[in-house]
């Protein structure tokens, strides 16, 4: 197996820099080959602007419709077509980062825009009357698998169903389905370290060993059954979830998981 991790925290002794040399050791122990984007070390800028499309920039600048021009014409900047590349070389892809506000640190948000380009991410596929692209189970990365392995500061029932951060699966939807989903990526059920900010150094080998675990079972865990956009789940082209499929008394996120 082939497995890229992104990682993404600034401090090389944190946690996440642990599980992330973790991952690296156990995996190349099992005789996987791994490459690992570490984008603070990498100094990774963060912001799209049109020196990412060289020639291909618009003025005014159109991101989708320049990134996807450069993408075809093979100009995007080298920084980002090696993440690309990397991505099109991995059987799996981890994402190593800290929730902070909600959300992915901003370099790996940054990293996301920038390598998720028009034509490679997104706008890839027949767009008729039948078929709105192909995206949510297809797409060009079809056929691999992500996990996110997730460090959060507060305890486990702070992000429970009730808890008043909200449930965890609700809070990482917008990754697992709008970003990793969405170009075919079939998504594994999360890592998450709770209390990291708190945890002891007598807790830790309980946390290698449990992250561990998952790892070597990347390939038998069964991924989140997100519903494929194009196997008959919605309507074309209003892409509304079409009657009956519901389960009882699910709403939200939630209507996009299969039963």
């Amino acid at each position: 197996m082939k497995t890229l991790i992104v990682h993404a925290h600034p401090e090389p002794k944190s946690l996440n820099g642990s599980l992330t040399g973790h991952a690296v050791t156990a995996l190349r122990a099992a005789g996987h080959e791994v490459r690992v984007s570490d984008l603070y070390a990498m100094g990774w800028k963060a912001a799209v602007d049109a020196a990412d499309y060289g020639p291909h920039a618009s003025d005014p600048l159109k991101v989708p419709l320049d990134s996807g021009r450069a993408f075809d014409a093979g100009t995007l900047t080298p920084d980002v077509r090696a993440e690309q590349e990397k991505l099109l070389w991995a059987d799996t892809v981890v994402f190593q980062f800290p929730l902070w506000w909600y959300g992915m640190p901003a370099i790996l948000k940054g990293w996301v825009d920038r390598v998720f380009t028009y034509r490679f991410a997104y706008g890839v596929g027949e767009h008729s009357a039948t078929k709105y692209g192909e995206r949510f189970g297809e797409g060009t990365l079809a056929g691999r698998r992500a996990l996110l392995s997730v460090t959060v500061g507060g305890p486990e029932s702070h992000y429970a169903a009730r808890g008043i951060n909200g449930p965890i699966d609700d809070l990482l939807f917008p990754i697992h389905h709008g970003i990793l989903y969405y170009p075919g990526l079939e998504v594994l059920p999360p890592f998450v370290v709770y209390g990291g900010d708190r945890l002891a150094e007598q807790d830790y080998p309980a946390v290698a060993a449990a992250w561990e675990q998952r790892l070597l079972t990347l390939e038998s865990t069964e991924p989140i059954a997100f519903r494929p956009q194009n196997a008959g789940d919605y309507e074309i082209p209003s892409l509304h979830l079409k009657d009956g499929l519901e389960p009882a008394g699910r709403t939200g996120f939630g209507l996009h998981v299969r039963p």
